[in-house]
């Protein structure tokens, strides 16, 4: 008999969670398993790549709470009083301020899902896979019928800013915690204790011969450009650190490199980033070439990979780029040094503009660095494709 599993995600947006749920579920038998993945909204540039044997599910009352989930309860509320929702808005307000006094979120979720049914289905397992975020917790605890439960999670608690009391109250109801690194486990155990016994790691998974078959699916770069190209996967956003990439470009033209740098990936920090490129003159040297869910024919295209993130649980772009043997910079982020050899099969440097500077001027004008590397992540490739059994998980 199949094992019915549901996992809780907001959206499949194109990132790194979505791709590594993609990854695994690719990679779980259809005959022995029945998988749901049940979404907060009907959004992402990954929907069409679901198998279609996945049942898609969405929490139709959504559209309903997501300002109350999303914006200063005071600003809902005060817009409910305005549109001559009096109670209501008050209601909210002295919901909220409960919540607030106990430090316990439960009250706020309860009071603005009262009308989300419980999902009636029985499943053998229920996973809130996009952790830590308190509400998938909250309603895959509260409001999933599962004989099992676990939560995932895939970012650094540390930088991230994990609710730690709320944290332990919600985590109780779980049966196991997965995280995605071991440096990942250990500050997720210093921020919350109690989970300790029940807190294990399992790397994010890749399929190797599935990313160098979509590698040569697509076009990758339409310039003609004849220097060393530079290439970062990520969104746009202030903890994927492509303002330092900027910056580090900055230095490499003026030094008179001839290099162009690539960001695939689209966020909120575009107009930002955009403005930073003009500051620097560096039109036509940096490229942000916007979200794209098959990004492979550009890492197999370009000459040097470079991940500058503040912060990861596992990054599981580095990991895909690592299927194709180049060069590989990386800052020092969560769970970096088990993805990457420093010296060996990339360069680990801090978060700061002038050690990645030097970093990728090593690489680009070092033959020898380069030839390293590349002989020796192609000869850990060669030995070890990734080959996760998803029985290790012990469901």
């Amino acid at each position: 008999m199949k094992k019915t599993i549901l996992f809780m995600v907001i959206n499949m947006n194109v990132g790194g969670t979505e791709k590594a749920l993609l990854n695994m579920i690719n990679q779980m038998s259809t005959d022995e398993y029945d998988i749901t993945i049940l979404m907060l909204e009907e959004y992402g540039g990954f929907l069409n790549q679901i198998p279609p044997n996945v049942t898609i599910q969405f929490v139709e009352q959504y559209k309903y709470l997501k300002n109350k989930l999303n914006l200063p309860p005071k600003t809902v509320a005060k817009k409910m009083i305005r549109e001559g929702n009096f109670i209501k808005g008050i209601n909210l307000i002295l919901v909220y301020m409960i919540s607030k006094l106990t430090k316990n979120k439960n009250y706020y979720f309860k009071y603005v899902t009262k009308t989300v049914s419980i999902i009636k289905k029985e499943y053998d397992i229920a996973v809130a896979y996009a952790g830590p975020m308190d509400f998938i917790s909250f309603f895959v605890v509260h409001k999933i019928n599962a004989k099992r439960k676990i939560q995932w999670i895939h970012f650094d608690v540390e930088k991230f800013g994990i609710d730690k009391g709320y944290a332990k109250k919600i985590y109780r109801n779980f049966d196991k915690i997965h995280v995605v690194s071991e440096e990942a486990k250990r500050k997720l155990i210093k921020a919350v204790p109690s989970v300790k016994n029940k807190t294990s790691v399992f790397l994010n998974m890749i399929s190797p011969e599935q990313i160098l078959k979509q590698s040569k699916d697509g076009i990758g770069f339409k310039d003609n450009f004849s220097g060393i190209r530079i290439l970062t996967v990520g969104r746009l956003s202030i903890e994927k650190g492509q303002d330092l990439a900027i910056k580090v470009l900055a230095r490499l033209i003026k030094d008179g490199h001839n290099v162009r740098w690539y960001c695939v990936g689209d966020g909120n920090a575009r107009n930002e980033y955009e403005r930073l490129i003009a500051e620097n003159n560096l039109e036509t040297h940096f490229f942000l070439l916007g979200s794209e869910p098959n990004p492979y024919p550009y890492m197999e295209q370009c000459d040097v990979y470079v991940q500058p993130s503040r912060h990861e649980g596992y990054c599981i772009t580095l990991t895909e780029a690592k299927c194709f043997n180049k060069p590989i910079i990386s800052t020092n982020f969560t769970g970096v040094s088990e993805q990457i050899i420093h010296d060996k099969t990339g360069l680990i440097v801090k978060v700061d503009e002038v050690k990645l500077y030097e970093a990728v001027k090593r690489v680009i004008t070092d033959v020898n660095l380069q030839g390293k590397l590349m002989h020796n992540l192609l000869r850990e490739n060669e030995l070890n494709r990734n080959c996760k059994d998803i029985t290790l998980l012990n469901w």
